[in-house]
């Protein structure tokens, strides 16, 4: 192998393992941000059975991470005489169970899609300095800030707010219809990362029976 050759090898596996590390790192900022608003939504605590409505982008992406690192086991780490039966066991385990937490979270952002769906509007309330120290304002899909007086002004122009359900947070009619449009985003997006999955699974099985060819193929490649 040549000089040139080495040094594009280790370029491309130091920039594979660079993107590696900031996926992993964008676990922590989704945790992060869903955390931050688990505290406004859950006041009480979150319940291990709605830890999915509260945490869907943390679960989702880091099972998918860990489906991309078992790729990267799979195809460039381990070799043939590494695949023992325990070998294979272990990593064929790990995918089932990252395949259920990736179906997991998208249940997870339908729950969250829905939530907008019952949003109430709040009565008397037309200045949102009429709620400061006790309300937040949603800024952002599960992005809250507490309503100050020195912030109260800065929100929102409108005279109609909306309460989401459980909390004591609120939203004005163009937050509502943002907020809703990027849950939508959410869960299109799980969808179609579900279907990508699945075409692949069909793929490699039907390569395995070596029937991947003719129509199958061909619908393969127009989904």
């Amino acid at each position: 192998m040549s000089d040139l050759t080495l040094n594009r090898s280790r370029i491309f596996q130091g920039f594979k393992y660079a993107i590696y590390a900031l996926l992993t790192l964008n676990i922590y900022w989704f945790f992060h941000k869903e955390f931050a608003a688990a505290e406004l939504q859950f006041a009480g605590g979150v319940a291990l059975a709605r830890i999915v409505e509260a945490y869907a982008a943390t679960i989702d992406t880091l099972a998918w991470v860990v489906l991309l690192l078992l790729f990267e086991l799979e195809t460039y780490v381990l070799h043939d005489h590494h695949f023992t039966k325990p070998v294979v066991w272990t990593l064929e385990t790990v995918r089932v169970i990252s395949y259920t937490f990736i179906v997991y979270a998208f249940y997870g952002y339908i729950i969250n899609l829905t939530v907008f769906n019952d949003v109430v509007p709040l009565a008397g309330v037309s200045d949102l300095c009429t709620l400061v120290d006790h309300w937040s304002y949603s800024i952002a899909l599960d992005e809250y800030v507490a309503i100050t007086s020195a912030n109260c002004k800065s929100f929102s122009s409108a005279t109609v707010f909306f309460q989401l359900p459980g909390m004591l947070a609120v939203i004005d009619a163009q937050g509502l219809a943002n907020s809703k449009a990027l849950a939508w985003v959410d869960v299109i997006n799980a969808a179609a990362w579900l279907l990508v999955v699945l075409v692949l699974e069909i793929d490699v099985r039907l390569q395995k029976r070596n029937r991947f060819a003719g129509a199958a193929l061909k619908t393969s490649n127009a989904m």
